[in-house]
């Protein structure tokens, strides 16, 4: 029987992209959003979900950190690292020269953001729900509506693509990890994700935990915050580290953070595509 991988869609997303990367055989089931995709997963509808977590322009998905800290138990089971480039798409016979409003995931308008300032100082700019969703949204516009999306949608939507690689950096990878009820059973290059807070806050407290880590020599891949819900100013923070949770170092790294935090919570363990932020 095949897995069912839950998926950001509709068809034709960069998301569904890396869930073919990461199982071909799969059956793709599309959400209208990360939490629903993840949900699915929650409630039995899909065995796995395929989630966006970083862009290397952008930085962190909120969407996706948030669900993790705040409302999933579900691990991270592995991760897929996808280039990015984006097309500007239209219907065909459409001349760029008078498009008036582009459509596009607030992500991918952030990326192309020197790009449309340059070609289209005065077009609309207008976020969907995916870049898929953007085509078809601009399909209904008039014939001044254009999107960006990736150049899969040129075919699955009978769309012309007017300009390729509109991102204004060459470099623009975007991570994706898959959830699941388990992570993954150590490889020996592994990665661990886990967050944490503090109770009260005091001079040098995250210095020394950090330390936990610095001083068993694990590599700290990334560190983040995001807020805590409960006050102004109160953060969690977010880590990736090098190694398993059942390597013994990361192992004691991880009992020695607990006597110190109060709340820790290992989103999972998983083989390692990147070794730092991308």
């Amino acid at each position: 029987m095949s897995t069912r991988i839950a998926y950001l869609g509709p068809t034709g997303t960069y998301t569904e992209e890396a869930a073919l990367k990461y199982d071909g055989e799969a059956v793709l089931v599309p959400f209208q959003s990360i939490p629903a995709a993840i949900g699915a997963v929650d409630d039995g509808k899909a065995d796995e979900a395929v989630v966006p977590i970083e862009n290397s322009l952008e930085g962190a998905v909120t969407y996706t950190l948030d669900v993790l800290i705040h409302g999933s138990m579900l691990s991270i089971r592995d991760e897929i690292v996808l280039p990015i480039h984006h097309c500007l798409l239209a219907k065909k016979g459409t001349e760029a020269r008078g498009i008036e409003t582009v459509y596009s995931h607030p992500q991918s308008l952030a990326q192309c953001r020197s790009y449309l300032e340059k070609n289209f100082p005065n077009a609309s700019l207008v976020a969907s729900l995916s870049n898929s969703t953007a085509v078809e949204e601009m399909k209904g516009d008039g014939a001044s509506a254009a999107a960006i999306a990736g150049q899969r949608n040129a075919e699955i939507y009978d769309v012309e693509i007017l300009e390729r690689n509109v991102e204004d950096n060459p470099n623009n990878m975007t991570r994706f990890v898959v959830l699941a009820k388990d992570d993954h059973e150590r490889t020996g290059v592994d990665k661990t994700s886990l967050c944490f807070d503090f109770s009260d806050d005091s001079p040098g407290i995250l210095v020394s935990v950090l330390e936990e880590f610095s001083s068993r020599g694990i590599n700290l891949n990334k560190i983040e915050s995001r807020p805590t819900r409960k006050s102004l100013g109160r953060y969690i923070f977010l880590v990736d580290i090098d190694g398993h949770r059942d390597d013994p170092d990361v192992k004691d790294a991880l009992e020695a953070l607990r006597r110190q935090a109060s709340m820790v919570k290992v989103f999972g363990s998983y083989p390692r595509q990147v070794s730092s932020s991308i």
